[in-house]
């Protein structure tokens, strides 16, 4: 699999437990932390290997995605701190839901962004072959992702 046919695979990961998220009644408490417990490890394990491997590669590939790249991170700085808050947020907090929200609606944006106007260019440039080694490296890094989003590059 190549690198953004992973991270895109990974974005519908993610979609699907939001549209999970969302369809959940008002007091599912349990079906609301285990659904988040699911985004908390998806959302840390994708940004890990996007940071650590994939956005060094796009970066030097294609230099104008530079402001891509770097806008990109600091999307990822919020959704770091968001997750790390539903961590340790009771799904019986009112303020559980909103946040939830938040963290959706950021993501959302970010994938937009990035599906549309940045990855192409990096197809462009590296080319399949190259792609797909960087697919491999980074399918084998994910476990190598921290556990607690917090430790990401990003949450600095």
């Amino acid at each position: 699999m190549d690198a953004i046919v992973l991270l895109k695979e990974d974005h519908k990961v993610v979609e699907q437990l939001f549209k999970r998220f969302e369809k959940s009644g008002d007091g599912a408490f349990a079906e609301k932390k285990a659904i988040v417990d699911q985004v908390i490890v998806a959302l840390t394990q994708h940004a890990y290997i996007e940071e650590s491997i994939f956005y060094p590669v796009a970066r030097e590939a294609v230099p104008a995605t530079e402001d891509h790249v770097l806008e990109s991170v600091e999307e990822h700085h919020v959704v770091v701190w968001i997750l790390s808050e539903l961590a340790g947020t009771n799904p019986s907090d009112e303020r559980y839901d909103a946040k939830m929200t938040v963290l959706i609606e950021n993501v959302r944006h970010h994938v937009r962004e990035e599906e549309d106007e940045w990855f192409p260019q990096v197809r462009a440039a590296l080319g399949r072959k190259r792609l797909q080694e960087l697919g491999e490296q980074m399918a084998a890094a994910k476990a190598d992702a921290p556990s607690d989003p917090l430790a990401l590059s990003s949450a600095s």
